[in-house]
């Protein structure tokens, strides 16, 4: 689950993580109250923020510097409301909903901090990078050695010598080396503490005066362990999600929306990933991931359907299907009753094994329906690139 920015600041600052002052707004008049009251405290600029679920908001015109309450009202008058387009929304772009006003520091260097799960040891990895305000997939891409790495033992957590030698890495004057300490460790029990999956603070930033500050922060959820934390599952703002990927997750089915023409529905995260590769091979591109699970039932197939439907750049759908848990006579009965059930006109190709195989080869046999039955997964597919293309 992604959060906002201003609500990403607010969680770290409860960790002692500095961040500056700032407020949100929702409304022309919000924003204007909020800026007349950071520039009473002293603010001598004003940063007006959009807040969306994308990065690169700046290139896209979404944040602005304001010198004075005019200035600022101006500012947001132009990005509250607008459709933003970053290199993260696609050309459809975000609705800017919610601005963050928030008052502006004398930086003096901008370096980078992320602590994520490096899957290749099974590990968190706390990174750091002298090159901040950058993506920092460019970064890695063009220059990997300006990307600073320190493995985390789950028993231990992040050492305070590990803390620092990140500190001298990114270059830190020796008196910012214990702040700094400070504030990557209680980057890192945030981290812990909320069962997040990402946390990033880009930029990072040093100040004229030598203080230590998050000028920006992300900070991703491990939606599994949001059972655990009510409060910050409160912070989901579905305005900001896909709305078929909102569909889906009230049905308990998996679902991600991707770009092709091509809808899959599969039984299993790694047969569904498989799905997917196979239908690139074929040469058509896949417009979902869809995992629906061991035990789906009728109602759940026929809402995996009607949501793979909805997409209106879907010109087939492919069915991928390896019965254990859940039969394949079983998912025939359902597939059947949905096609029916939601007139279905886009063309079905299915490839079917596993328990009661041939049973379900029987009922999609006498349906009546138009369905094509691949006996191989490539065949299958090959089906289903064919279907998409007609």
């Amino acid at each position: 689950m992604k959060i906002h920015e201003y609500q990403a600041k607010e969680i770290l600052a409860r960790y002692g993580v500095t961040v500056p002052r700032g407020a949100v707004a929702s409304t022309h008049e919000g924003a204007s109250s909020a800026a007349r009251a950071l520039l009473d405290a002293g603010a001598v600029g004003i940063a007006v923020k959009a807040q969306i679920h994308a990065g690169g908001r700046g290139k896209g015109g979404g944040v602005k510097i304001a010198h004075t309450l005019a200035e600022a009202e101006t500012h947001a008058q132009k990005i509250l409301g607008m459709q933003l387009v970053t290199h993260q929304t696609g050309p459809e772009g975000q609705k800017v909903r919610r601005l963050l006003l928030e008052e502006t520091a004398a930086i003096d260097r901008e370096l980078y901090l992320g602590i994520v799960l490096d899957r290749a040891t099974g590990r968190l990895v706390f990174m750091a990078s002298r090159s901040g305000g950058m993506e920092i997939e460019e970064v890695a891409a063009a220059t990997p050695e300006a990307i600073y790495k320190e493995t985390i033992d789950p028993a231990i957590g992040l050492g305070a010598w590990q803390a620092r030698k990140l500190g001298f890495a990114l270059g830190l004057a020796p008196e910012q080396i214990a702040p700094a300490t400070a504030f990557f460790q209680a980057l890192y029990k945030a981290f812990i503490e909320t069962d997040a999956s990402l946390i990033e603070i880009n930029p990072f930033i040093t100040t004229k005066d030598g203080k230590l500050m998050a000028l920006d922060a992300k900070i991703n959820f491990d939606d599994n362990a949001l059972f655990r934390h009510p409060a910050i599952r409160e912070l989901r703002d579905l305005e900001e999600e896909d709305p078929l990927e909102v569909e889906a997750s009230r049905h308990a089915l998996n679902y991600i929306r991707l770009d092709g023409s091509i809808a899959c529905m599969v039984n299993g995260a790694g047969l569904a990933m498989a799905t997917m590769d196979i239908i690139q091979y074929a040469g058509g591109r896949p417009a979902n991931f869809l995992d629906v699970g061991g035990g789906a039932s009728q109602e759940q197939i026929e809402q995996a359907f009607a949501i793979l439907l909805m997409d209106k750049n879907v010109r087939a759908i492919f069915i991928n299907i390896f019965g254990g848990i859940l039969r394949v006579d079983r998912l025939a009965t359902g597939v059947v009753a949905a096609a029916r059930k939601l007139a279905v006109k886009t063309p079905i190709v299915l490839r079917l094994e596993g328990t009661n195989v041939e049973e379900g080869r029987k009922i999609l046999a006498e349906s009546g329906l138009n369905f094509q039955v691949g006996a191989t997964m490539q065949e299958a597919a090959a089906l289903a690139v064919a279907a998409a293309t007609h």
